[in-house]
């Protein structure tokens, strides 16, 4: 039996004042994410799309999870009316 597929540690940092995140695979910084929908889209173009974003013990969530995003004020995305 083979190894597994290694998948590097990623961090999603605790928010900055406006409320953006920092997400990083070791000492590289993959993007600044405002919101979920852009830890998703960081992680798809870093070619890591196969991880579970909201679930994957690959992912560590500095200062709160995947819900927490303090400091932004706006929805994101599209309104729809």
């Amino acid at each position: 039996m083979g190894n597994p597929t290694p998948y590097p540690h990623i961090v999603v940092h605790a928010p900055a004042l406006d409320g953006s995140r920092r997400v990083t695979s070791g000492d590289t910084v993959l993007g600044v994410a405002s919101h979920l929908d852009d830890v998703v889209e960081i992680l798809r173009l870093a070619d890591l799309d196969r991880i579970e974003v909201e679930v994957d013990d690959l992912i560590e969530w500095q200062g709160g999870g995947p819900d927490d995003w303090p400091g932004l004020t706006e929805p994101h995305g599209p309104q729809v009316p």
